[in-house]
């Protein structure tokens, strides 16, 4: 049997209008119930700065129309359940659906940034074991899980790698860099005081190795570890590598 099932969209429709043009005088999506405490003058009470005449062009619909119009914009949402991500931001990547259980468990979803240390113990046990995890895989002496995004994290081990240059006595001058990588790639090696050196890709798009070895000279010009590079996105005809530039 070599029937297939022929494609289905998956949106319920791809011609949506504004909701605007659903609008009509009068038509109210909800209705809010008596006052069961006594009427105070909003102008009185907040000042007339802070007391507004009203929201001019807001659209006039049902609570139906509101409900269906955005559920059908809902459908347009592209999401790791309907297909991959086959380049984007680190924050675009697949999460597990565990991880996304996790965090919305009590005492996790509901922590502040700023709330007294003596109530984050939970989550500070949690921090703790994933270091001492990622520790124990790496072999290193030490972590920080102080960034929180991949440009952080970034500009965090460009200078870690600056810092141990300086402690060598030669700091380096440049960072190499290709012309396919992130925007903030560069912008991370400058704020770490370094000059940005474009490698060029060729043909097929991917790094020229050849023009690389040119650049990489031997004056210790570069950074060392000039430019080390983990493609985080590979076409299926590209050729996934880390190369270490050494000077």
């Amino acid at each position: 049997m070599n029937r297939r099932i022929k494609k289905a969209t998956r949106h319920t429709n791809q011609n949506e209008g504004l909701i605007f043009e659903k609008s009509s005088p009068g038509k109210r999506a909800f209705e809010l119930p008596p006052l069961d405490v006594p009427n105070v003058d909003a102008a009185e009470a907040l000042g007339e700065n802070y007391r507004g005449e009203g929201v001019s062009g807001f659209p006039e619909v049902s609570e139906i129309e509101v409900i269906r119009h955005f559920t059908r914009l809902s459908t347009w949402n592209y999401a790791i359940d309907l297909g991959m991500y086959p380049l984007g931001s680190c924050t675009m990547k697949y999460n597990p659906r565990v991880n996304e259980f996790v965090a919305r468990l009590d005492g996790i979803a509901t922590e502040h940034p700023y709330q007294p240390q003596e109530l984050s113990q939970g989550c500070l046990k949690i921090l703790r074991l994933l270091e001492q995890c990622l520790l124990e895989i790496t072999g290193m002496d030490t972590i920080t899980l102080q960034p929180a995004a991949g440009a952080q994290g970034e500009l965090t081990g460009l200078l870690l790698i600056r810092a141990y240059l300086q402690k060598q006595g030669n700091p380096r001058k440049k960072v190499l860099i290709p012309d396919s990588a992130h925007g903030t790639n560069p912008a991370t090696a400058v704020i770490a005081g370094y000059e940005v050196e474009n490698i060029k890709s060729e043909s097929h798009g991917q790094i020229d190795v050849d023009k690389l070895r040119e650049l990489v000279t031997t004056d210790g010009e570069f950074s060392s570890s000039a430019y080390r590079r983990s493609r985080k996105s590979c076409t299926p005809r590209e050729r996934c590598f880390t190369w270490t530039a050494r000077t």
